[in-house]
């Protein structure tokens, strides 16, 4: 079974609980575990308000810094997720290196990593950043459209 969807949203907060909901009910009617759900709905709303907060080089003539892009793939038995901005990427001690999470900035980052079984984060030179994590899935008994 594989499942893909795409949003382009603008950077309004009331964009992180759109994309929040529509994960959560590809998973809930694809019939991955609720705690998977849970765990995959966290990080994705972290990397939503990140790319809100962070995603734009402010007053672009073609507004390209005014939304951002959200992509999840459910292919088998891995859900990847992916969120990309166009703004001034992450300093580089970020794509360096994780941040502890008492640090003041990059909590949300941290906890993406911790949530997520492979997290990546990294910049495309002159057009913003990416973050990107993926996570192992399980299913409720009875699935309907569990992998094969």
């Amino acid at each position: 079974m594989s499942i893909w969807w795409s949003l382009h949203v603008r950077r309004e907060a009331a964009s992180v609980p759109l994309a929040r909901r529509l994960l959560l009910g590809t998973m809930e009617t694809a019939g991955v575990d609720p705690d998977i759900s849970f765990d995959l709905s966290v990080a994705l709303s972290e990397a939503c308000a990140n790319a809100v907060e962070h995603g734009g080089h402010g007053g672009l003539p073609d507004g390209g810094a005014e939304a951002y892009d959200v992509t999840a793939y459910l292919d088998g038995d891995r859900c990847r997720i992916e969120v990309t901005d166009s703004g001034p990427g992450f300093p580089a001690a970020t794509v360096a290196r994780r941040r502890t999470s008492l640090a003041e900035h990059g909590r949300g980052l941290h906890l993406i990593a911790e949530l997520s079984d492979h997290a990546r984060f990294r910049n495309r030179p002159g057009r913003g950043a990416v973050v990107s994590f993926d996570k192992m899935l399980k299913w409720r008994d009875g699935a309907l459209l569990k992998a094969s």
